[in-house]
């Protein structure tokens, strides 16, 4: 079938067979269909949605169209995580050598970011020389010597995903489930996994805006990557301000750092990172309760195994040999950092997350074309958590940019996103709850 009758039964809400989303995944991998006829699948798709099936069907089609990796040989358990999206979510940074120093094999397949929300690739970018593309033979190396590897789709590691994810990112179709689902399903499975445990975010910093629309796209991921064989669970967290203290890319990096050295003991970040690290665990085999979970993470960490493993990991893909040692020396840092300040006093009680994601953008941060390059250096940092008692004047993050005028009117996004009251807000739990097969 010719591609734009297959675009048209997705329009006319058709379950299209497997046959034709082989064929169609096949002509975006291969470049025999066109750019806008895979925006109008995808357009399509956010539309009409897609059967378990479809999605089934869609996700191993993507993983088929290039190589499938095999770490039999290893003989460790392969695990990963994949977080939906969020605000100020660096948690793959420091998750992946903690799990590497816990005995797992992690080759973490990441990507750019989406939307509003960061994306891991352009974090690690930030470190000079850092490889994000390796070779298999070099993956394979690395994760065999380091124990984890953090990097990007590969040319031949499901290069249908690779051309749909650039395209959705710029075409108003992330916030498909059935499109999320199959694009990093795909490329887990490409991955050569054992067990993948899902981060699947909800908050205004997310794009899944309630729970329960968290909930349609977690059971989504946990069924199909079931069904297609992949061990996995998910947990619901929620993002409804920026999860780390820092927002952008170099930012972020310097945040993971300071995460592995022991600085941010009892935040949210924390909450999270350990949640997810004692899940992965369990789901890998490598313990056998949560507590027992816990207490090889925290191992892992206090012992300073997972900062070392981190600067490994970095120096093995081409980064700098001290960058754990020396961030600052290879780190770009803005021309303009300056605080921003509280307008009067009070606590500070909702945040919409987007808006600050947005708002990196607008900074440079992130990108509004496929092609586009950002500022590593642009962002907030030293972001005051909701719930903090603050007086009038006082800084509530600042902000790093390219110019003054640049800071002006991202300072100005960022307390627009912040409400000040008298009142303190509700706590809310950061760990919302999980899903399994």
């Amino acid at each position: 079938m010719i591609p734009q009758e297959i675009i048209r039964r997705k329009r006319d809400r058709v379950a299209l067979e497997p046959s034709e989303i082989a064929d169609f995944v096949a002509g975006m991998a291969d470049g025999s269909i066109g750019d806008a006829q895979v925006a109008a699948f995808a357009m399509a798709t956010w539309f009409s949605g897609m059967t378990s099936a479809e999605t089934v069907a869609l996700t191993v089609a993507m993983r088929d169209s290039g190589t499938v990796l095999d770490y039999h040989a290893l003989g460790r358990p392969v695990a990963d995580k994949h977080s939906t999206g969020g605000v100020g979510d660096n948690v793959s940074l420091m998750l992946a050598p903690i799990l590497a120093a816990c005995g797992l094999v992690v080759p973490m397949i990441s990507g750019r970011g989406l939307g509003h929300t960061g994306g891991t690739l352009d974090k690690l970018e930030s470190i000079p020389g850092y490889h994000i593309a390796p070779s298999a033979e070099t993956l394979g190396r690395v994760v065999e010597s380091v124990g984890c590897a953090i990097i990007g789709q590969t040319a031949d590691l499901a290069p249908a995903d690779r051309r749909l994810y650039a395209i959705r990112d710029i075409t108003a179709t992330v916030d498909s489930v059935p499109l999320i689902t199959a694009s990093i399903l795909s490329k887990k499975l490409a991955a050569g996994l054992g067990s993948l445990v899902l981060d699947v975010k909800v908050g205004s910093g997310a794009f899944m805006a309630s729970l329960s629309e968290a909930e349609i796209l977690a059971r989504s991921l946990v069924d199909v990557a079931n069904g297609a064989g992949l061990r996995t669970t998910a947990l619901i967290t929620d993002m409804s301000e920026p999860l780390a203290d820092a927002v952008g890319n170099a930012l972020e990096i310097l945040n993971c750092l300071a995460f592995l050295r022991g600085e941010k003991q009892g935040t949210r970040l924390e909450q999270v990172v350990m949640a997810l690290a004692s899940e992965m665990l369990l789901v890998a085999g490598v313990t056998s309760g949560p507590v027992e979970s816990q207490d090889a993470a925290r191992r892992a960490l206090e012992s300073g195994t997972a900062l070392d493993i981190f600067g490994r990991m970095v120096s093995a893909l081409g980064g700098p040999v001290d960058f754990v040692e020396r961030p600052e020396a290879y780190l770009t840092a803005a021309p303009v950092i300056r605080p921003i300040t509280a307008d009067r006093a009070g606590v500070l009680s909702t945040c919409d997350a987007r808006a600050i994601g947005l708002a990196v953008i607008a900074l440079g941060g992130g990108r509004t074309r496929a092609d586009q390059s950002i500022d590593h250096s642009a962002g907030f940092s030293d972001i005051l958590p909701l719930g903090t008692r603050v007086e009038a004047g006082q800084a509530l993050a600042r902000v790093h940019a390219a110019d003054d005028a640049a800071a002006e009117d991202a300072a100005s996004a960022f307390m627009a996103a912040y409400s000040i009251e008298d009142g303190a807000p509700a706590s809310r739990p950061i760990i919302l709850s999980r899903l399994t097969a």
